[in-house]
């Protein structure tokens, strides 16, 4: 049963994660990146998601890690030289614009593991099947293949194995070989059960006439209080950024960064609409454990009052 956040209506999560993908792509500011950064990992750990985390995380280092290094190295814009590797000048600013990138590429990273942990499949068909029910059913099985055809390839290659078929022994013509053969029954698998799933629609009469719809979605008061905070805590960020406001110049001329009044009501407001979903996950779980001390208030003691007096007959 899913509480907090990921209970909202499907309009409250949707609204965020596009304000988070829009700030992380206009806000290159490294004050606002690692805001937004720690916003959604501690939103993910909120949620229960901390092994998800870990276990993903080397890997989104590791990309993000090589666009820092590899922009200096590509890169030699810029008027502050470092040193010269291989006779190509490294600069500060290519750095400092890799750092960004970085940033960057991390925050949309965790936002997107955030997302698929809360915005399920049912909802996301009821935000755009009204609007376009192919479109949006074509989105769901294209999404739907990338962890299927994982999962398949990996049991069709245990079961290879068995029969000497395997891409990490022999030579590299073998190798070749035995890879296409396993490419070659995925694919067969994949489009029988695709043929199997068209026949099934048809049967089924799908596309015939207007598809109905039925939604257990409903929007309540805290759903309608959230969508405003987020509306206006994102505004308010947008509109000063489109001022001129909370931005870092780097090419063609590093500029040192300002940190004025505008700046400090631009962080606020986007503290703000970074923060409301790990506010209402802090809730759920203040509320749980609020209602279980309340419910077993004397559980712990009459636990340690029997095992003191069990102790002595030991």
């Amino acid at each position: 049963m899913s509480s907090g956040f990921r209970a909202m209506h499907p309009a409250v999560a949707l609204l965020y994660y596009a304000g988070l993908l829009l700030f992380a792509a206009l806000l290159m500011h490294p004050l606002f990146l690692i805001t937004e950064l720690v916003g959604v990992m501690l939103l993910l750990l909120l949620q229960g998601q901390g092994k998800q985390l870990l276990r993903g995380l080397p890997f989104y280092l590791l990309m993000a890690g090589s666009v820092a290094l590899l922009n200096p190295l590509f890169s030699h814009r810029g008027a502050h030289i470092l040193f010269y590797l291989w006779d190509q000048p490294v600069t500060l600013e290519a750095v400092l614009y890799g750092l960004i990138m970085m940033l960057v590429l991390l925050t949309i990273f965790m936002v997107f593991l955030s997302y698929n942990y809360t915005v399920t499949t049912d909802k996301f068909m009821y935000a755009f099947a009204a609007a376009a029910p192919k479109t949006a059913l074509l989105t769901l099985m294209a999404i739907r293949f990338i962890p299927l055809f994982q999962r398949r390839l990996h049991e069709i290659t245990m079961i290879q194995r068995f029969r000497g078929i395997d891409v990490s022994k022999g030579s590299l013509r073998k190798r070749m070989r035995d890879g296409m053969t396993l490419m070659k029954v995925l694919l067969t698998w994949s489009l029988e059960e695709a043929l199997q799933t068209g026949d099934s629609m048809k049967a089924r009469g799908y596309g015939i006439r207007r598809r109905t719809t039925y939604s257990t979605f409903v929007l309540d008061r805290l759903d309608t209080t959230a969508l405003l905070l987020l509306v206006i805590s994102g505004l308010i960020p947008l509109i000063l950024w489109m001022l001129g406001y909370g931005t870092f110049e780097i090419y063609p001329r590093m500029r040192p960064l300002v940190f004025g009044g505008g700046e400090a009501l631009m962080y606020t407001s986007f503290c703000l609409f970074v923060l409301i979903p790990a506010g209402l996950e802090g809730k759920e779980i203040w509320l749980w454990r609020s209602s279980r001390r309340k419910a077993y208030p004397s559980a712990t003691p009459e636990l340690n009052g029997t095992r003191s007096m069990s102790s002595p007959s030991q």
